[in-house]
């Protein structure tokens, strides 16, 4: 494939395994096979071919073996790794991108990983972080041994006859919980003709914590997924990939940190395009919008909040002794510190740092980011499944419960001007018309109003996915009173094998490949036979996202989702911060 150096063997026979979920924090030794928490309440099959271990030392000596039947072998930069064939593309999961951050390296940026003897066997994924469950009840899970990559390539040589594309993802889940592996991106990788490499990286406590001993809030998260790109510069052109053309993206927490690394300057030249899904530099959640005692969101805050919270978190955990602090800390048990109340605490990114000097938002209004292409865009009714989560404890039943909540949420004038543009018999039901409202004022109009500060430097390229019947994969009960419709992340098995798909699903599905790896190889998501995306710098339109004839079509967004009235609130947002 491309330039990469495939050796395959001959199985002798085959294994099929059921990967299942994990009940407990791991304590797993490196190189030991990780079990996995199921991708969204779904339990994957994977078929392994077993390999005579005995003759790789001889095979590795052979070059130019092409791919076939057996299992592919790839040298990377840290020692050969052995993957899975699956036909027309092949997996290499569970690759160490950096040392594990356990004990002493606790709270450390990442270091390298050591070298290894032998092959290693990279047919299944490492361990997931330490995280919390995304919704519900639930102990911890996974380990602070975690720190692994997937890289799924497809098989034989690119008919372009140059080296792929890498897209590079980084996961969803708040900060707090995700991995890597909850995404098959065959199609990504088979349709698109692209490398797709998917990323673990520390989450809550262990990857966004701050003390004074550590000089701040170093956003080791952040600073994982870089060490995770510097993997991919020096490792692409084995899986037979371009080092120089790497996209970022992500959703959500994942979309989040990709506007984070387009203002990083300790990312420069880790990637040349950016994809930002459902997370924009200036989301924001409006006071009590969800919950009565619940604030305003924001998921990027100054360093020193993150580090007045550690202090705090570190003397509740007995760890308060002036200069012995952080010691205390590592000697504790990955147990005592994976609480939901500290992993949910640190799962907000700091600026003002040696990672992340100024606010994601800000630096792209003054200009002071990558100047990379990006795609960005949003779901239409993102804020349904996050309001059915709280909307049993803090219902809506009625238009009065309605005005209630604008009243709460917002001054007097910006409550009045909600209530006129998103009149409650304009919906369904007024939790509907709650779930519009937070839609565009969190997600929608910040992700334009972030489009139009890039288009200034950059091409920028946005939509909407508005699929309304798109597959629910949550495992989530749906409100009588608020059907999910296109909610937050329901893009995702559209890009990614996470659920079944109708025939114009699919369709749809395609394009939208077509269109992602499209603008990861030449930085234009245009597709031969697709409607044309247009590049608008005003960031206005957007590209509507929907199957069936038509249904893929350029929008007004900005009127369609009353971006006027809420350009007009944002200063009280900014006033604020």
């Amino acid at each position: 494939m491309g330039s990469a150096r495939f050796v395959t063997l001959s199985a002798n026979s085959a294994h099929c395994a059921i990967r299942g979920g994990q009940t407990g924090v791991s304590s797993r030794a490196p190189g030991e096979r990780a079990s996995t928490v199921p991708d969204f309440g779904q339990v994957r099959r994977r078929c392994a071919l077993l390999l005579p271990a005995v003759l790789l030392p001889v095979v590795l000596l052979l070059l130019g073996a092409a791919p076939g039947p057996g299992r592919p072998v790839v040298e990377t930069d840290r020692g050969p790794v052995r993957g899975l064939a699956h036909g027309a593309y092949d997996t290499f999961e569970g690759i160490p991108f950096a040392a594990p951050p356990t004990g002493p390296l606790r709270w450390r940026p990442p270091e390298p990983a050591s070298r290894w003897e032998g092959v290693r066997d990279a047919g299944a994924p490492g361990a997931r972080c330490v995280q919390l469950p995304a919704v519900g009840p639930g102990g911890p899970t996974g380990s602070e041994d975690c720190l692994y990559l997937n890289v799924t390539a497809p098989a034989g040589r690119t008919a372009w006859g140059r080296p792929r594309p890498v897209m590079v993802w980084f996961h969803g889940g708040g900060f707090f919980s995700g991995a890597g592996d909850a995404y098959r991106p065959d199609r990504l990788a088979v349709r698109g003709d692209a490398v797709v490499v998917t990323v673990n990286y520390r989450l809550g406590v262990f990857g966004l914590f701050g003390h004074p001993e550590l000089g701040g809030a170093p956003d080791f998260a952040l600073a994982d997924q870089q060490a995770a790109l510097r993997w991919v510069r020096a490792n692409a052109r084995t899986f037979g990939a371009d080092p120089h053309n790497v996209t970022v993206f992500g959703e959500s927490a994942g979309a989040l940190s990709v506007c984070a690394h387009l203002a990083s300057p300790a990312s420069a030249g880790l990637f040349q395009r950016a994809i930002v899904q459902s997370g924009s530099c200036s989301t924001t959640t409006p006071a009590r919008a969800l919950l009565p005692g619940l604030g305003r969101y924001e998921p990027f805050v100054p360093e020193p909040r993150t580090v007045a919270d550690g202090v705090l978190a570190a003397a509740r955990l007995g760890c308060d002794r002036p200069g012995g602090a952080l010691e205390c800390l590592r000697r504790l048990d990955t147990g005592t510190l994976a609480t939901a109340e500290l992993m949910q605490r640190f799962s907000l990114v700091s600026y003002g740092n040696e990672v992340l000097p100024m606010e994601p938002r800000r630096a792209l209004e003054a200009g002071r980011f990558h100047r990379v292409p990006v795609v960005q865009g949003a779901t239409r009714d993102e804020v349904r499944l996050l309001l059915a989560l709280t909307l049993a404890a803090y219902p809506i039943p009625d238009q009065a419960a309605y005005r209630a909540r604008t009243e709460r949420s917002f001054d007097a004038p910006t409550a009045r001007a909600v209530e006129a543009a998103y009149p409650v018999s304009a919906f369904p039901t007024p939790a509907v018309a709650w779930a519009t409202v937070l839609t565009d004022a969190s997600f929608i109009c910040p992700t334009l109003r972030d489009g139009a500060a890039l288009g200034r430097y950059v091409p920028v390229y946005t939509y909407r996915f508005s699929d309304r019947g798109a597959p629910d994969f949550t495992g989530q009960p749906v409100p009588p009173d608020l059907p999910f419709g296109a909610s937050h992340g329901f893009e995702l098995p559209y890009l990614f094998t996470i659920a079944a798909l109708t025939g114009p699903q699919r369709g749809l599905a395609d394009r939208m490949a077509d269109y992602w790896t499209a603008f990861a190889r030449t930085g234009v998501p245009q597709a031969p036979g697709a409607p044309a995306w247009p590049r608008d710098p005003s960031a206005t339109s957007a590209l509507s996202l929907a199957p069936g004839a038509g249904g893929i079509r350029t929008v007004d967004a900005r009127a369609e989702h009353h971006c006027a009235l809420w350009d007009a609130w944002w200063p009280q947002v900014t006033r604020t911060r």
